[in-house]
């Protein structure tokens, strides 16, 4: 594993990914989106192979996947992307169940 990836795996904030990775932000946005936009650069992360890259060509990639993760949540709302179950499971675009009163059965 390249160093650039064990420092990232280290890392506890959002901003510090921001900060280690120079990618600027709005702090506030940040704020509303955070785990929504870590959550996607790790879906864009998990998608790459890294084996034979340089540190630098990592951190250009990682730099480049965490920008793209930002910038999708720019415009579109962190419940609308519907990235984490608990979100997926409440899609109002999704038919629930059919509900069946405990009256209409028993009268």
């Amino acid at each position: 594993m390249s160093d650039v990836l064990s420092t990232l795996k280290g890392l506890s904030s959002a901003e510090e990914f921001f900060v280690t990775l120079d990618v600027p932000f709005d702090p506030t946005r940040l704020g509303i989106a955070r785990l929504h936009i870590l959550k996607r650069m790790g879906q864009y992360l998990a998608g790459r192979s890294f084996d034979g890259m340089d540190d630098a060509a990592v951190t250009a990639a990682c730099r480049t996947v965490l920008a793209d993760a930002y910038e999708e949540f720019l415009d579109k709302s962190p419940v609308n992307a519907r990235l984490f179950k608990v979100l997926k499971d409440r899609d109002p675009a999704k038919p629930q169940g059919a509900f069946v009163s405990f009256e209409s059965l028993f009268g």
